[in-house]
């Protein structure tokens, strides 16, 4: 069975170039979903959330959640406080986020080599 994805990022962070250089060293055909210039899909948003959780998806480490004031921080409590900000600020989303198909609801979230060669070899 062929796999194939989508990769759902911002072209600029380190972690999504290093992603799609690791595909293109794979020889893996992905399609690139730029969260700068096409936003983020709501309905795909709700289904990496109940696939990977919220709390998961949203990057708390990153300059975006940072620049947050400690009120806003404190207002991001659950699922639909969470998609809301990250719908308003899609560089808040951990990166990258892959959908792996045939199987729509199999997401990943970040790199990792080892896990996505197991995709690959489903």
């Amino acid at each position: 069975m062929t796999t194939s994805l989508t990769l759902y990022g911002i072209p600029n962070c380190d972690t999504v170039k290093k992603s799609r250089t690791w595909l293109a060293a794979h020889d893996v055909t992905h399609r690139f979903h730029d969260f700068k210039k096409d936003g983020v899909p709501p309905a795909q948003l709700q289904r990496w959330i109940q696939a990977v959780g919220w709390e998961k998806l949203l990057n708390r480490q990153g300059t975006t959640w940072r620049k947050l004031t400690p009120a806003e921080q404190a207002a991001i409590h659950d699922a639909k406080s969470a998609a809301t900000l990250m719908l308003a600020q899609p560089s808040v989303i951990k990166r990258p986020v892959v959908e792996w198909t045939p199987v729509a609801e199999d997401v990943t979230v970040g790199f990792n080599a080892d896990v996505w060669a197991n995709q690959l070899a489903r």
